[in-house]
């Protein structure tokens, strides 16, 4: 799997890290961006296709 590396204001990472670890939703910060950006993405799908966009 390809590395990224990016840079984040650490108050959002502070917020994310509240949401990874033992018994919360999240298993890693990684995790947790993976699945943010899958959503975006599929949010961003969403809104192409309303738009008549996509499906290329």
């Amino acid at each position: 799997m390809p590395k990224v590396s990016l840079d984040m204001p650490s108050e959002i990472l502070a917020d994310l890290k509240e949401h990874v670890g033992d018994h919360r939703k999240f298993v890693s910060v990684a995790d947790a961006i993976r699945t943010a950006c899958r959503k975006m993405l599929d949010q961003l799908d969403a809104i192409d296709t309303r738009r008549g966009r996509g499906g290329e």
